[in-house]
């Protein structure tokens, strides 16, 4: 292996500063509190943290929207807390990698503060700005928060262009200026010793030429978010200049966040060769459930059929081997939590259904990451009521669906929000069962998930049959057989909508991984040699051809 190829035996674990640990009783977590957990991410086994945004932000989007890139949101602490955060887990053989915002910023960041005074100003052309049309926005782009992505800005009577949140106007990657700068504030980190970067929303970041309107679905009053945008018509070109000029120069791993990619174009981006990135996070997987009524996108209450979710991981699996490196999640602080959305959070098959996600995805070639909680099978929260949700996508989407448009009932919308709301995975940590789960002795800025007591790290962590267990298992799994990192990728029953079972083939070896995503039992005979080795099991015993509710298990064959 290349050293510059550590990436391929990490194990990542992804922080949500706010919602991990508060060590000054303000409700919202913060660096100190993070340092104070690293014991518990090297118990599991993670070897690299991913940190959510900890810059400087007036927050509109949970800290998405950057104010400062050079300086930490004081709510998480200064300078000193991140040194001494980064210095411990190196002690502790664990890399740090950051959140890298640099398809927009926040419209209080000085260079879009300069940008808005004039036509004229030095900073003008670090975003986009264009003239009404005809008295209204220059294009019908819309916007990933919901509506148009156009704010018209009286002072110099033109609009800038906002992806996201009005408050978060995109960079115009065109300027050459603007490159150099991301290429600056990049240094700064990795010279601070930051092992490398997590870039959100990284292939928005090549805009086509002359910004055209793009095909709106059918009665939509704006095209769906993103298109004609996501990949770009430079994107391979800025990735290979950041490679060339900055991250090239450095021994650490980059991920970049890329809707709409598809296995072909990550290999250009990701591929061995191509000399851009290491690799990517696709949402494919986690897209399989869009609303019929296109105008949704991606809110529906529905679940995802098995035999859909096997065809993904196979095209990804199978198109990456040997010539790029996937990334393997099942959610983040963008996606619902797991065990709720990909099989279920009911109380009695909860924990084996976790085991089972885990057991299924932690087997498959590439990068692990295990978003915080999902390691003791956290949940959705729930809600039932609009004041209870935080997050600004969100709230957007109700506003825009049930009271502007008026096509989708609260009580539809209210279903659609408990299943996929990003609120879902943004509760606080759940440590033990003492108020508000341990997470703070204040009021916290969010509110805990009502089951933590039945669902937390201190029931969990010295109990062998725990979910903590389990995953501890996994990741030392992945350490010691060669062939879960190396092997390649064979989809057992493609068209078996109950049972997701694949193997791995490496140097004579191979891995048979069976995975029952029903809470009923299912009589399945994969012709398991006699001589074969069980790695690890959700259940105690072996039934052999007989899968349980929710049962996982793994056999190494020679």
């Amino acid at each position: 292996m290349k050293k510059n190829q550590w990436w391929k035996n990490a194990v990542v674990y992804q922080v949500y500063p706010q919602s991990f640990q508060d060590s000054n009783g303000d409700g919202v977590g913060d660096l100190d509190g993070i340092r104070e957990r690293l014991p518990y991410i090297k118990k599991l086994g993670a070897n690299v943290i991913w940190l959510n945004p900890i810059y400087a932000s007036p927050e509109e989007d949970n800290g998405y929207d950057i104010s400062d890139y050079r300086q930490i949101n004081p709510k998480y602490g200064d300078m000193k807390s991140f040194q001494k955060l980064l210095d411990r887990a190196h002690e502790l053989g664990i890399k740090i990698v950051m959140d890298l915002v640099v398809n927009h910023t926040s419209d209080q960041h000085r260079w879009f503060q300069e940008s808005r005074k004039s036509k004229d100003n030095p900073y003008r052309d670090y975003y986009y700005w264009r003239d009404p049309v005809e008295g209204h926005a220059p294009n019908d782009w819309g916007s990933f928060f919901n509506g148009s992505t156009w704010k018209y800005d009286e002072q110099t009577g033109q609009y800038y262009l906002h992806l996201f949140a009005d408050g978060q106007p995109d960079l115009n990657w065109e300027n050459p200026k603007v490159r150099e700068e991301v290429k600056s504030l990049m240094k700064f980190w990795l010279d601070k010793g930051v092992d490398g970067f997590r870039m959100d929303a990284i292939n928005l970041i090549s805009k086509p030429q002359g910004l055209p309107d793009m095909p709106k679905p059918e009665n939509a009053k704006y095209s769906a978010p993103g298109a004609g945008v996501l990949n770009g018509p430079r994107l391979n070109e800025f990735f290979k200049e950041l490679n060339r000029d900055v991250l090239s120069k450095y021994d650490i791993m980059t991920v970049g966040e890329m809707s709409g990619t598809k296995p072909e174009q990550a290999l250009e981006y990701t591929g061995f060769d191509a000399h851009e990135l290491n690799m990517v996070f696709q949402f494919e997987h986690v897209e399989l459930s869009p609303n019929p009524d296109q105008r949704l996108g991606k809110w529906n209450d529905q679940p995802i059929k098995l035999t859909d979710l096997k065809r993904v991981f196979n095209n990804w699996q199978t198109k990456l081997h040997g010539k790029g490196w996937n990334s393997l999640y099942w959610s983040n602080h963008d996606q619902p939590r797991a065990v709720s959305r990909f099989a279920t959070d009911k109380p009695e098959y909860r924990e084996l259904a976790a085991k089972m996600l885990g057991t299924t995805l932690h087997m498959m070639q590439g990068t692990p990451y295990i978003f915080e909680g999902e390691e003791l099978g956290m949940t959705n929260a729930h809600k039932e009521d609009l004041t209870q949700y935080e997050d600004i996508e969100t709230i957007n989407a109700y506003d825009q669906f049930v009271k502007k448009e008026k096509f989708v009932s609260p009580t539809k919308m209210m279903s659609y929000l408990a299943h996929m709301s990003r609120d879902n995975a943004r509760t606080p940590m759940q440590w033990d069962d003492s108020k508000n789960a341990g997470f703070t002795t204040g009021t916290p800025w969010f509110s805990v998930n009502k089951n933590y007591k039945e669902i937390n790290a201190k029931d969990e962590v010295d109990d062998p049959n725990s979910v903590f267990a389990y995953y501890q298992k996994l990741i030392e799994l992945r350490k010691d057989n060669p062939i879960i990192i190396e092997g390649d990728f064979e989809l057992l029953d493609p068209d078996d909508q109950e049972v997701f079972a694949y193997k791995r083939h490496y140097q004579g070896e191979t891995l048979l991984v069976i995975s029952n995503f029903t809470d009923h039992v299912v009589e399945r005979d994969y012709k398991v040699h006699e001589n074969a080795e069980r790695l690890i099991g959700n259940y105690a015993d072996d039934a052999g051809k007989r899968l349980r509710a929710y049962e996982s298990k793994v056999y190494k064959m020679k």
